[in-house]
């Protein structure tokens, strides 16, 4: 990402006017503070702006022009604030647990003087509803159901968005902080882009990146899915597979590495696409698959996996991944096909070197057209340290925030943490999974606790209630183990209908799950039309 730096070119009354002028914008559009989708077009979009905008990239080598800019001319810009007395809320992340928690301060009843102007930071302009990924893949869904815009989710709210990454964190609140003083500074945010934000709450809900350097080569060969961009590149990955190889007698081999809900649901939904164009092998260091599972979820995956032709390779890791090219001028190692090479010549192939995790095993050697990796995650609140005063936030090992039962940050009382950023843990000790409903429940409490810390009133300790699990495994099968009846599992048809219902009333909006409603509906009805059709068909045909 360029950074932008902003050099003041006016005096300082101009500056005065010109943000005294930003104030009284806002104040009389709050649309324009929903819909603002980068930090620079705040001052960037004024003809009286005072400010010189002035970008430096890193990417310069890659054909860009880098500015430079010297270090008297350097200034960063603060954000401004519509009101200086109200609570300053800035949060930071706009997963599951950032947006629900800005929906659910929306939603609260507040006294004039208290309610609090919400900033909502994330590197994307696109919420998105990662438990329906896997549909992009199947075309289920389409890109705008579950990638919606923030812009439009807030533009009927008065939370302010701002499309930036989070570069540093400077928070100034300890146990010692007066906390009667609500226009306290709780601290600053210093976002790439070269804004600072002064808050009086903090909100991390920043997810987790996935972990590529574990393994040598995974890096530059493997392929995450955890964002949108992540499903898109797969689906572009595979989309260029099916063309190279149709009406040729070649199966396209897929390896995911991973047999955890994600891994399994990959494995399900690319199998069932190739159908019989392709060969998918799924890889777990376990000798189980999605071994947290209920037992009801793992049979009915372990059913569809083996209905489709999946290879299951358990009790393997992988040792390093290699492109297939590569190996010409080498040896290569043994197991491999002399023919691979050759047939590397059309399509990039790879060569993954497995492991085994218990003594008995042989190491095996297979190859893959496309590599999807889905394990091993870590937040990157570790890399928001400031340099000159590290370790201002106590983190696990995973690079999580500790916190108390009510979701603030130890030692920060006005930091809360929640998601993948949150090192709660339930009562047995453990934390708690980085699932999607975690982080609804958490983030209701987060929302809650804010108004409570805001408004003086004690704060409620989180309780996780498990309502179960479900995991997709095609385009109508699907498997669903609520918590409630015991030993119950929901699977095929059925799960799938009630996998998306549940997920259609947990859209962020009313108005954003009603179009999404409709048109589930619609294509509902086109596929039952058409299914008609084909039935019919067959039948006059045979008669």
């Amino acid at each position: 990402m360029s950074r932008i730096a902003l050099t003041a070119s006016a005096t300082s009354t101009l500056v005065a006017l010109n943000r005294a002028a930003t104030r009284q914008w806002t104040n009389l559009f709050p649309r324009f503070r929903a819909t603002t989708t980068s930090p620079s077009k705040i001052f960037a979009n004024s003809p009286s702006n005072p400010f010189r905008l002035r970008c430096s990239s890193s990417a310069a080598n890659a054909g860009g022009v880098a500015d430079t800019v010297s270090e008297s001319e350097q200034s960063p810009a603060n954000f401004v604030w519509s009101d200086s007395k109200r609570p300053r809320v800035c949060i930071l992340g706009g997963g599951f647990g950032g947006l629900y928690t800005a929906l659910r301060l929306e939603s609260l009843e507040w006294p004039d003087d208290k309610t609090p102007q919400i900033v909502l930071v994330d590197q994307s302009e696109r919420f998105v509803f990662k438990p329906l990924l896997y549909e992009l893949l199947s075309g289920e869904v389409d890109e705008w159901e579950i990638a919606p815009r923030f812009s439009d989710l807030l533009v009927n709210t008065s939370v302010v968005f701002l499309k930036d990454r989070v570069k540093c964190l400077h928070p100034s609140d300890n146990w010692r902080t007066n906390e009667s003083k609500a226009s306290s500074c709780g601290g600053t945010v210093h976002l790439e882009s070269g804004l600072l934000i002064e808050y009086d709450w903090l909100v991390l809900s920043l997810g987790a990146e996935t972990k590529l350097d574990v393994v040598p080569g995974a890096a530059e060969y493997a392929f995450p899915f955890s964002t949108l961009e992540d499903a898109r590149k797969v689906n572009n990955k595979l989309t260029t597979l099916e063309r190279k190889t149709f009406g040729k007698d070649f199966q396209i081999s897929v390896a995911v590495v991973g047999c955890g809900y994600s891994g399994v649901e990959l494995a399900a939904t690319i199998a069932e696409r190739l159908q019989n164009k392709g060969i998918v092998r799924a890889i777990n260091v376990d000798t189980i698959i999605c071994p947290n599972a209920p037992p009801g979820n793992r049979e009915a995956a372990l059913k569809v996996l083996s209905s489709r032709s999946v290879e299951l390779l358990l009790g393997y890791f992988v040792r390093g991944i290699q492109r297939v090219s590569e190996l010409e001028s080498k040896d290569p190692p043994t197991g491999l096909d002399e023919s691979s090479i050759e047939a590397a010549n059309g399509f990039e192939r790879y060569i993954l070197e497995l492991q085994p995790a218990e003594r008995g095993m042989e190491s095996k050697i297979i190859e893959a057209d496309l590599v999807l990796w889905t394990v091993g995650s870590k937040p990157p609140l570790d890399q928001l340290e400031p340099s000159d005063a590290p370790y201002v936030l106590p983190l696990n090992a995973r690079g999580q925030a500790e916190t108390d039962e009510t979701l603030r940050v130890k030692g920060h009382p006005r930091i809360f943490a929640l998601g993948d950023s949150s090192a709660l843990r339930d009562s047995k000790g453990r934390i708690l999974p980085a699932t999607a409903q975690v982080a609804f429940q958490q983030a209701d409490f987060t929302g809650w606790n804010l108004w409570a810390a805001i408004n003086g009133r004690p704060l409620l300790p989180f309780r996780f209630q498990n309502l179960g699990e479900m995991m997709t495994l095609g385009r109508n099968d699907a498997a669903i183990s609520p918590s409630f009846v015991e030993g119950l599992t929901l699977e095929g048809p059925v799960g799938h209908t009630a996998r998306k219902i549940a997920y259609l009333m947990r859209l962020p909006t009313d108005q954003h799950r009603l179009k999404v409603g409709i048109s589930w509906l619609t294509k509902s009805a086109i596929d039952s039309v058409s299914l008609l059709q084909s039935t019919l068909t067959k039948v006059l045909s045979s008669s």
